[in-house]
């Protein structure tokens, strides 16, 4: 199935379109598992960023915790998680970037009236950061969603499901951007239609879990106008 197939054949109207934060509008995961991995270096556990991408993409730090003390056999210092986030606020708010087409496909959406939503399994204070450094506070504020708002994040539906509940529709009248294998899993336990975003990929990871891939973020005005005419 195709992007243009899924969206040209949803049985209910399509009311809302949620998107991920890191990967899919930011191009903030090169910078956050930079961070990470020297992090976890100096913690005992030798890493490079991209052994930190393919471990990590998607997942919390909440949930990646367990995780490394396993690997390093001793528990974490005392407040971790908040130093770490601390040090990859301040390096989003200088580095992040935008994902080639993501802005200009929000602003799209909003002029087109579509529903909009971000959920994403980064904290409040680094999606401000990330957001801000693209110019865009004004323009996500109200509709954002952190996995610190619930109780469980991705992979898991909640944070989905919270998007849903806070447009006032029902998940399955959904539609979700996602890049990573823990999102795609959301959005399928969720029971929403789900667009993998596989811009150097074949997406083929994406699609065994349920999601229809597609590689061009400049395409997803005109395929989600598809499925928003037919609501109309």
């Amino acid at each position: 199935m195709t992007p243009l197939e899924l969206l040209s054949t949803r049985l209910v109207p399509l009311r809302l379109v949620i998107f991920d934060c890191d990967g899919v509008i930011v191009d903030s995961e090169p910078v956050s598992n930079r961070i990470i991995a020297e992090d976890l270096t100096a913690q005992g556990w030798a890493m490079q960023t991209a052994e930190a991408t393919r471990l990590f993409l998607g997942v919390t730090l909440r949930d990646m915790q367990p995780v490394i003390e396993t690997r390093l056999g001793k528990p974490l210092p005392p407040g971790w998680r908040g130093s770490l986030t601390a040090r990859i606020v301040a390096a989003l708010a200088e580095e992040a970037t935008p994902i080639p087409g993501a802005v200009e496909t929000l602003r799209t959406l909003t002029a087109m009236g579509v529903p909009w939503r971000v959920a994403s399994n980064s904290s409040h204070p680094e999606m401000v950061a990330k957001f801000a450094r693209l110019g865009i506070g004004d323009l996500v504020a109200g509709r954002v969603h952190s996995h610190t708002d619930v109780a469980r994040g991705k992979p898991e539906p909640d944070l989905f499901l919270a998007a849903a509940a806070a447009e006032g529709v029902d998940p399955a009248a959904c539609l979700v951007i996602e890049d990573s294998r823990p999102g795609v899993r959301a959005a399928v336990a969720a029971g929403m239609d789900c667009l993998g975003y596989a811009p150097r990929s074949d997406g083929m990871a994406l699609r065994a879990l349920g999601a229809v891939p597609f590689q061009a973020m400049a395409d997803l005005p005109r395929l989600i106008e598809t499925a928003w005419r037919r609501a109309a």
